[in-house]
């Protein structure tokens, strides 16, 4: 073992452990036969199952399901990619609140009590912790998410100033994570509803300067499942994982509505 080697083997064996127990939702899919499950359950239900982990201080929820689907029960179902904040696909309602599994840390969730997860709401559960994320990428699709212009294509790239770049900064930081509109009450109940990340993304190209397609991004949440179905309730600001101002992002479409169709 080199000096470097035994150097990393000392400081893992001094972060502190503590253990955890997390209570989690499982789905069990109707066409999924339940033999795989730990126990016995009727098909096409859904039940808490609870797990005990040994973890350590620099771990996170992500590092907990890891260790439960590699050691105590291989059928958990959840997704994740990156690891690192940044892929979007670990959003899960965690102790109530949504959030990223790779970036919520355990010992920050009181872990003296059980941790509850599930999957995110409004959305259909496949299985486990998995939602079928359709119904949000159809939203984000039909606010035409890409640069739209006229006239002969540039030969070089279009310029814009630093104060041009900086109106729609915040709004350029979404990972589609979907952890802003399945906070959204009214995304609960209404299924139609274009939700907060569609809009913060239409916010990301409606100021854009060198975009020529705010008319109909406009027009399209103009709908009456559009931006106006936002109750304002801060939910979705809250939730998202990057820090953005979404209820912000909302107000300012809204505001371009009344000033460009009247």
């Amino acid at each position: 073992m080199t000096a470097t080697t035994e150097t990393t083997a000392t400081k893992a064996t001094q972060v502190p452990s503590f253990t955890v127990t997390l209570k989690i939702m499982r789905h069990i899919p109707s066409d999924v036969a339940p033999a795989g499950y730990g126990e016995p359950a009727p098909a096409g239900t859904t039940r808490w199952d609870t797990f005990t982990v040994q973890v350590h201080g620099t771990d996170r929820v992500l590092d907990a399901l890891h260790k439960i689907k590699w050691e105590q029960d291989g059928t958990l179902t959840f997704r994740r990619s990156c690891a690192h904040g940044v892929c979007g696909s670990d959003a899960l309602r965690i102790n109530g609140r949504n959030r990223l599994a790779c970036k919520t840390l355990l010992k920050d969730l009181n872990p003296s009590k059980p941790i509850t997860i599930e999957p995110i709401k409004g959305l259909p559960v496949i299985k486990d912790l998995v939602v079928d994320m359709e119904p949000f990428f159809a939203s984000y699709r039909e606010i035409m998410p890409f640069l739209i212009t006229s006239g002969v294509e540039p030969t070089k790239e279009r310029l814009q100033s630093a104060a041009e770049r900086e109106r729609f900064d915040d709004t350029t930081k979404c990972i589609l994570c979907a952890a802003c509109t399945t906070s959204c009450p009214v995304f609960w109940t209404d299924g139609q509803y274009f939700g907060p990340a569609a809009i913060v993304n239409a916010h990301r190209w409606i100021f854009d300067s060198r975009d020529e397609g705010a008319a109909q991004r406009i027009e399209i949440l103009n709908d009456r499942e559009g931006v106006w179905r936002c109750r304002t309730t801060f939910n979705c600001t809250e939730a998202c994982p990057r820090g953005i101002e979404v209820t912000k992002a909302i107000q300012e479409v809204k505001r371009a509505m009344l000033t460009r169709t009247h």
